[in-house]
C-alpha cells in the first residue's frame, strides 16, 4: 500500500487559489499514477484529475479544466492540486489517491490507496 498525507485545504473565497499537496511513502514503486478526487456533500465522489509519476501526462475532469493544475515532484514523491478561480460549487472533500493501474481511470475502485481527506470550502 502507498500512504498518502493530504494538505493545503482550507477556506478560500470565490475567485481565489488554494494549492493542495499529497506526499506519498511505503510501496510508491506500485503506484503508477495519482489521482485528485472531490466529493461533496451528497453528491458522488468525482475525478478532479490524474497524473502518471512518469512522464507527468495529465487528465482533467471537464468541470476544472483550465483552473486547476495538477503537478507532481517525483523526487519528493508528491503531488500538488493548484486550484485557481475557485468557485462555491469546487467546496468539496478533496483525496487523493494511487493507482497501480497503467490507464487513466475515473473510477474510486480502481485507486488502491486513499489519502485521508481535506476540506476544501469556496464562499461567495
Amino acid at each position: 500500500q502507498v500512504q498518502l498525507v493530504e494538505s493545503g485545504g482550507g477556506l478560500v473565497q470565490a475567485g481565489g487559489s488554494l494549492r493542495l499537496s499529497c506526499a506519498a511513502s511505503g510501496r510508491t514503486f506500485s503506484s503508477y499514477a495519482m489521482g485528485w478526487f472531490r466529493q461533496a456533500p451528497g453528491k458522488e465522489r468525482e475525478l478532479v484529475g490524474t497524473i502518471k509519476w512518469s512522464g507527468g501526462s495529465t487528465y482533467y475532469a471537464d468541470s476544472v479544466k483550465g483552473r486547476f493544475t495538477i503537478s507532481r515532484d517525483n523526487a519528493k514523491n508528491t503531488v500538488y492540486l493548484q486550484m485557481n478561480s475557485l468557485k462555491p460549487e469546487d467546496t468539496a472533500v478533496y483525496y487523493c489517491a494511487a493507482t497501480a493501474f497503467d490507464y487513466y481511470s475515473d473510477s474510486p475502485a480502481d485507486f488502491g490507496s486513499w489519502g485521508q481527506g481535506t476540506q476544501v470550502t469556496v464562499s461567495s
